[in-house]
């Protein structure tokens, strides 16, 4: 799924690998099991069995298991990791494990079967009184006067060569993407929308309210979403478009058009993300009392051919 050149850029990202090396540091001990949920090049894997766990058991099914192994041999831990190159649903470890770590999620934690496997795993295999890594991740939103960002999605759908591309316009407004956003971008203050306890989840889904107020007057043009990270008790890390740069980057949910907003205008946001097969359906609907309703939905975002509906209707 990802290219190497990607894992790179995780590993290079000093935030994202020094919290979680710092959680691994608190957490294991000299007769921890330790399961490296989706452990791409086995980083974490090869952290825990440096950090002293007795048994690794690193679990991934994509290709890259291979450089995993290749490393796991390099630094001398191939006989403390057992590799499984399976979806975690797919396994049932040889003991339960008493600590699960896991970085599944991409901008947001609601990305691909992040959540049912973390669910899944906790459920079946790891013990009682077992750690997970991270913890929680709560999230936030706020509405943000992004014109640039919003440039960059809208402006190719304009009037080029006198030709009405419009139709382009609706689509990639019903999407949203990763950004980097600016504190000085905030029109509201920031919003907690929703906590993801990774000990308690049980629904893959999400369904949220947001209740914002414009700090000031300015241009609309979207929402922004993240999320702060706590992967053990005072060990946190955040893509907050105040906080250092990480590899997450911010999420950009772009409004149908911009919008004028003074100083003690209310804004709702209604923000649900619903699991369908492998994928993420996201709907964010606004209302802006007196100047605007959106109701937008990556269901929209997807071009579509009658023709090839047609090939696929059975």
């Amino acid at each position: 799924m990802y290219s190497v050149h990607f894992y790179g850029q995780m590993l290079a990202d000093a935030i994202r690998m020094g919290a979680y090396a710092s959680a691994l540091r608190r957490a294991v001990k000299p007769d921890s099991v330790v399961m490296d949920l989706g452990c791409g090049v086995g980083v974490f894997a090869l952290l825990a069995c440096k950090l002293g766990a007795r048994r690794v058991y690193a679990v991934e099914p994509e290709n890259i298991v291979g450089l995993a192994r290749e490393v796991a041999a390099a630094n001398g831990f191939s006989d403390r990791i057992e590799f499984f190159e399976k979806l975690s649903t797919e396994i049932t470890l040889p003991e339960p494990a008493t600590i699960i770590i896991a970085d599944l999620r991409g901008v947001l934690p609601w990305f691909e079967r992040n959540i049912p496997s973390i669910i899944d795993a906790r459920e079946r295999l790891l013990a009682p009184g077992g750690v997970l890594i991270p913890e929680r991740d709560v999230l936030w939103a706020s509405v943000v006067e992004a014109p640039e960002q919003y440039k960059e999605i809208v402006g190719p759908w304009g009037n080029q060569f006198a030709l009405d591309l419009a139709a382009g316009r609706r689509l990639v407004t019903n999407t949203w993407r990763k950004s980097r956003i600016k504190p000085e971008q905030l029109l509201t203050a920031p919003a907690c929308w929703t906590t993801l306890d990774y000990y308690e989840v049980n629904n893959p889904d999400i369904h949220a309210v947001v209740s914002l107020r414009a700090a000031r007057t300015g241009t609309a043009h979207g929402i922004a979403v993240w999320f702060d990270s706590e992967l053990a008790e005072g060990i946190r890390f955040s893509n907050h478009p105040a906080a250092p740069e990480t590899i997450y980057g911010t999420g950009f949910f772009p409004f149908s058009d911009p919008v004028e907003v003074a100083e003690g205008d209310r804004i709702t946001v209604q923000l649900a993300a619903d699991l369908v097969n492998d994928g993420y359906v996201w709907r964010w609907e606004t209302e802006i009392p007196g100047k605007a309703s959106f109701k937008q939905s990556t269901f929209f975002g997807v071009p579509l051919s009658t023709n090839q509906l047609r090939k696929s209707a059975q």
